[in-house]
């Protein structure tokens, strides 16, 4: 992690586990002693967002920010002030967690202006297991959309494919077939392998990216 830029901007399809990835990461970048934000940009998904786990930031001494509208049934695109320190304090290190689509990624695209090109990354969290991503073009054609969207280059591949509860290591290994094809078509590296800690010691040796291990902290909502 700590060669990832400074920035780290997380996008994915709805339901890939971009969120997850995205709370797991910044959990982890604070037990290593950073000073860390994560900034919850998703203000179309009503579900599975950051914010809704806001104690527990707080708890580990990371600073979130999200809609300048408090409460968490409210869906007003809101978007705090707070984000710029974030992105101009380079004593932060920084997760950001986008909208799941095109029209979600255009939040982040009103701060193009304000992300230092040589101090982003952008990944694509990509689960096979969802019908919009399940196959090289049409996860490509996603990918592409969320780029336009927020105006913003992916840098490179997370393989997160599950099945939430049911994932098998066959799920993994078929997203790490569906992410070396994106991979060669667009000349973007596989960064993380995103595993559920349970499966850690069934994984075989032939997995590309540094492997994630996750808790899961994102309920649904008949969980909650």
């Amino acid at each position: 992690m700590k060669e990832d830029k400074r920035i780290r901007i997380i996008t994915g399809h709805y339901g890939s586990g971009k969120t997850e990835f995205a709370v797991n990461y910044t959990f982890n970048l604070a037990r290593q002693g950073y000073k860390t934000a994560i900034v919850d940009l998703d203000i179309v998904n009503p579900y599975f967002r950051s914010r809704e786990i806001e104690t527990e930031f707080e708890e580990k001494g990371i600073r979130i920010i999200f809609s300048s509208i408090r409460g968490l049934s409210g869906d007003v695109p809101a978007l705090s002030s707070e984000i710029y320190t974030v992105l101009e304090d380079k004593s932060y290190q920084t997760v950001i967690d986008v909208g799941g689509d095109k029209a979600g990624a255009t939040a982040l695209g009103r701060y193009y202006d304000k992300i230092d090109k040589d101090d982003y990354d952008m990944f694509f969290v990509l689960n096979a297991n969802r019908p919009l991503t399940a196959d090289r073009e049409s996860a490509i054609r996603y990918l592409k959309s969320i780029e336009e969207g927020s105006r913003q280059k992916v840098t490179a591949l997370v393989n997160n494919t599950h099945l939430c509860g049911e994932t098998k290591i066959e799920d993994i290994i078929k997203g790490q077939e569906l992410c070396l094809q994106v991979s060669e078509e667009m000349g973007l590296p596989i960064k993380y392998t995103v595993v559920h800690k349970s499966l850690i010691n069934y994984l075989p040796d032939n997995i590309y990216g540094q492997i994630l291990p996750i808790d899961i902290y994102m309920k649904k909502p008949w969980e909650m």
